[in-house]
């Protein structure tokens, strides 16, 4: 089967969507498919990823939309791109401006088109949700990474809500020995893009607390981004260099090391995270999560059973979760044990992938039986 992935971020990128995309790419070639990435970018440009042909465009410069030449000119190109290709399938892995000319396409190589839901809401550029709308009322099928992203699309588009269900994202468990939870001295684990929304701050407020009953705590901040000078003086501020170690970014491959050697893992984020891949790579470390409670962490951390849920923007409440976990070693072992087992279970990887192969099978087939049927009455 020939698809032509359409997602709006990949590799090398560094967020949840990217690390999803170029896992799952790989994997579909392995199971047979031929496959074609079209991603935005800075510029007009090819490459490959691990023998899969990606395609760059610069859907996000708005100057383009302001001039009919260059929105041709890409237009044009996309459109030999899908000419060429000839898909059986295409997968709108997450929405995005750059949609625009998928669906301005759409009939060069017409093929049903499948739309995966990561949270992303994008404004078209005349300031509506036109685009969204528009996107979702022609895909075949829609697929969300979590019920409460399902909900909202449904809300927004009520059209959807008969071709569109919940495939939860999925990681491979990790091959290495899950290490027990340390305790001498303990570790708060935050992991992510240093970005205002991630809401490293309230974690770094909420970890001062913390150092008054557990000085010897420490706390690791992996990830990189625009915040960390700001963090770094807070930490300052706070007298918590000592105890605070910024680690930078972390490859993808070297993340279960990392929650490996924590003890609990804080995921403070300020907007609903449409599921949160970070607290499901703690899980799947045996690791308790202390997490917001909004979009679909709630989905992947269950409150009281594998990890504690707090209010947005509650340092106090935070610091609280965190001093329960370190002063009950034994619940936090007990949630630790069950995240991972539900992990497995619920967000395996083999599951993840087959849901995928299975929807694209069944779309596959429902797009012959429409051209056998146009071929048998052609009048109709």
């Amino acid at each position: 089967m020939r698809l032509l992935f359409w997602t709006r971020e990949f590799w090398p990128g560094i967020g949840g969507v990217e690390v999803l995309a170029a896992k799952l790419v790989p994997e579909l070639r392995r199971r047979g498919y031929e496959v074609v990435v079209v991603t935005p970018g800075d510029r007009i440009e090819e490459s490959h990823y691990q023998g899969v042909p990606v395609y760059r465009f610069p859907f996000r410069n708005y100057d383009h939309y302001a001039s009919i030449e260059r929105l041709v000119e890409l237009r044009n190109r996309v459109a030999k791109i899908k000419r060429e290709f000839r898909p059986d399938l295409v997968h709108v892995n997450s929405l995005d401006v750059g949609d625009f000319f998928h669906i301005t396409t759409s009939q060069v190589s017409p093929c049903p088109y499948l739309v995966t839901l990561h949270g992303e809401w994008p404004i078209s550029v005349d300031g509506s949700n036109s685009l969204v709308e528009k996107t979702l009322k022609g895909a075949s099928r829609v697929a969300a990474c979590s019920q409460a992203t399902l909900d909202f699309a449904r809300r927004l588009v009520p059209e959807i809500t008969a071709v569109s269900s919940v495939i939860y994202n999925g990681r491979a468990t990790p091959a290495l020995p899950v290490h027990p939870l340390p305790v001498d001295p303990p570790i708060v684990l935050c992991l992510g893009r240093l970005i205002n929304e991630k809401g490293f701050d309230v974690a770094l407020t909420a970890f001062g607390a913390v150092t008054v009953r557990f000085p010897a705590a420490r706390m690791v901040i992996a990830g990189d981004g625009p915040a960390r000078p700001e963090l770094e003086r807070q930490a300052a501020e706070l007298g918590l260099c000592s105890v605070v170690q910024f680690v930078g970014w972390v490859e993808p491959d070297a993340v279960p090391d990392v929650v490996n050697s924590a003890t609990l893992m804080v995921v403070p984020s300020r907007w609903d995270e449409p599921f949160g891949l970070v607290a499901l790579e703690a899980a799947l470390m045996g690791r308790p999560v202390v997490a917001t409670r909004g979009g679909g962490l709630p989905e992947v951390v269950l409150d009281g059973r594998t990890g504690i849920l707090v209010d947005k923007e509650n340092s106090g409440a935070t610091a609280d979760a965190i001093l329960d976990l370190l002063l009950h070693p034994e619940t936090a072992l007990r949630m630790g044990r069950e995240a991972r087992t539900r992990a497995r279970q619920i967000f395996g990887w083999d599951r993840f992938v087959n849901a995928y192969d299975e929807l694209y099978q069944n779309l596959a087939v429902r797009k012959k039986i429409r051209l056998r049927g146009a071929l048998e009455n052609p009048k109709l």
